[in-house]
Formats: structure tokens, sequence, C-alpha cells
């Protein structure tokens, strides 16, 4: 990676994770040809080729419908979280309120007003 910025820890994790996994889909893609041995070594090479692009297209369309849903909840949650803040704020500003009269009340009881 010479003359680029270096990776953080989480970065290279998730790049080594990637490559492990991709590693995988394509053991499977081989295990799944090997079970059809009538195929011939080129017919099994094509067959591992579709069988692993058919896999990277079904890991991206279940990433992006993760993405939108994460989205979806995130908008969610910050709606809730918005409403509940105004909730907290109006009982702080009532219970402030509530104080201030009751300060001034004793303040003119005290003074005999």
């Amino acid at each position: 990676m010479s003359g680029s910025t270096p990776m953080s820890t989480a970065e290279a994790v998730n790049e080594i994770e990637g490559y492990l996994l991709w590693e995988a889909e394509k053991e499977r893609a081989r295990d799944f040809s090997a079970r059809l041995p009538w195929l011939t070594r080129a017919q099994q090479a094509e067959v591992e080729q579709q069988y692993q692009a058919d896999q990277l297209e079904f890991s991206r369309a279940c990433l992006r419908r993760i993405a939108a849903r994460s989205g979806e909840l995130r908008a969610e949650y910050e709606g809730v979280y918005r409403v509940l803040r105004r909730r907290l704020l109006t009982g702080l500003l009532v219970v402030a309120g509530l104080l201030v009269t009751g300060a001034v009340t004793v303040a003119v009881a005290l003074t005999g007003g």
C-alpha cells in the first residue's frame, strides 16, 4: 500500500474478514461443482464461476436490503428520540415553573404580602 494512507486496525480486520468470507464462498462453489461428477473440468469451472457470481449478487442484494432497513430504523428511532426529548424538556419546564411559583408564593407569604 505504498503512497496511500495506512489502514486502521478496524479497516484491516474488515478487509481480512471479507477476504476469508469470499474464500469460503469459493470453497462452497468448488464443493457444489464437485457433486456434479459428470461435468468436465471446464464445465465445473463454469459452474463455480456462475455460483460465485450468483452468490455475490445475492450478498449485494442482502446488503442493500439491510442498509435500507437500517436507514428506516435510524429515522424511526430519531423520531422517537425527538419526541422523548421534547417530553422531557416540557416536564422540566413544568417543574421549574412550579418551583418558581412555589418560591414566589413563599417569598410573598414571608414578607407579609
